[in-house]
């Protein structure tokens, strides 16, 4: 008989209150809450998120659940980082944004960056021989930091004792949300089996 105590996985997605690509923090919040995770969104502040569609048409309003500063990345299961030029910018000059980074990269937990959301890792020196993918304008930035760029839908990295999960725009996002689900099924497993 299946333990039916056992919680659903918990996400974290991290973000700026203005400027992230509406889809690619929504889409995944929409497919990862409804199989059963819990998903938190953390922003610098409690104000309105802001997104965007393309970088400049007005999106959705959400609300966060938290804050960066507030938030303890040792409660999750997966790192959620969306992109939107704007977002990503400003969330890479964030401390609190790269200390989380760093504690789930630190602690071998999967995280899941999308299109620009890579920025915030080359900027937390995480990504020194990992194999990724982003939006193309990021290709420099990744090679700079010690990254291998590779122009594929979605790129899995399992080496460094650490899942990173990267896609390229929201065109990607069904490949995305498969990576993420597969690496959530093996972090749920983890935990029932009593490693974090």
């Amino acid at each position: 008989m299946a333990d039916r105590a056992q919680p659903g996985p918990k996400v974290l997605a991290i973000v700026t209150t203005y400027g992230v690509e509406q889809d690619e923090l929504l889409v995944p919040h929409t497919h990862l809450s409804g199989s059963g995770a819990q998903v938190d969104i953390a922003a610098p502040s409690p104000e309105t998120i802001r997104t965007l569609v393309g970088d400049r048409d007005p999106g959705k309003e959400v609300r966060p659940t938290t804050t960066l500063a507030e938030v303890d990345p040792a409660d999750y299961d997966l790192l959620l980082v969306p992109g939107g030029t704007l977002n990503a910018d400003s969330l890479r000059l964030d401390g609190d944004a790269l200390d989380i980074v760093r504690a789930f990269t630190s602690s071998g937990r999967p995280v899941a960056a999308i299109c620009h959301g890579p920025w915030a890792l080359v900027e937390a020196d995480v990504v020194k021989g990992k194999t990724l993918t982003s939006y193309a304008s990021l290709r420099t930035d990744i090679g700079n930091a010690g990254g291998i760029w590779v122009d594929e839908s979605v790129v899995t990295d399992d080496t460094n004792g650490w899942t990173l999960i990267t896609a390229r725009t929201p065109d990607d996002l069904g490949d995305f949300l498969h990576e993420i689900d597969a690496a959530l099924q093996g972090a749920t497993a983890g935990r029932a089996a009593g490693h974090r």
